[in-house]
């Protein structure tokens, strides 16, 4: 199914790296439980890995979307009227935004595996958030479909 040009969705997955560190958290589990008997070795191994995936799955789960007027980040819905000009960061700008140049005032979806982003000055008077920074593998199709939903 092809997307308007005012649309736009993409999820931010965890890195494959992390589900293997959730599979040795789940080893460690196991091998705390090792001097306890085989049964709760494997209760922690199953268990350590199920939490820790739970958390990895959570984490890497945010979604990114521009859909009837609104830019949907996580559980955050803001209409893009009250949203300026999108900015796309390479990574070495978007990495700055991250540190030294953030705002505590700034609604920030950051996804330290995700190198790139897109920042947008929030224009409504009556909102103190400066800007949104948003993190996402595609910021050219997502500043592109910000822009469509403006117009």
């Amino acid at each position: 199914m092809q997307l308007s040009p005012a649309h736009h969705d993409e999820r931010l997955t965890a890195p494959r790296a992390w589900w293997a560190i959730s599979v040795l958290l789940g080893l460690s589990c196991a091998l705390m439980l090792l001097p306890l008997g085989t049964l709760p070795l494997l209760a922690g191994l199953v268990g350590g890995t199920a939490l820790a995936g739970a958390w990895v799955s959570s984490y890497g789960s945010a979604r990114v979307r521009v859909v009837n007027g609104a830019l949907s980040v996580g559980d955050a819905r803001i209409p893009v009227s009250a949203l300026g000009e999108p900015e796309v960061l390479d990574a070495e700008e978007a990495l700055a935004w991250r540190t030294h140049k953030a705002d505590a005032r700034a609604f920030m979806l950051m996804r330290s595996y995700v190198p790139t982003a897109v920042l947008v000055e929030v224009t409504d008077p009556t909102d103190p958030t400066p800007y949104v920074y948003v993190s996402t593998r595609e910021p050219e199709a997502l500043a592109a479909a910000l822009r469509a939903a403006r117009s």
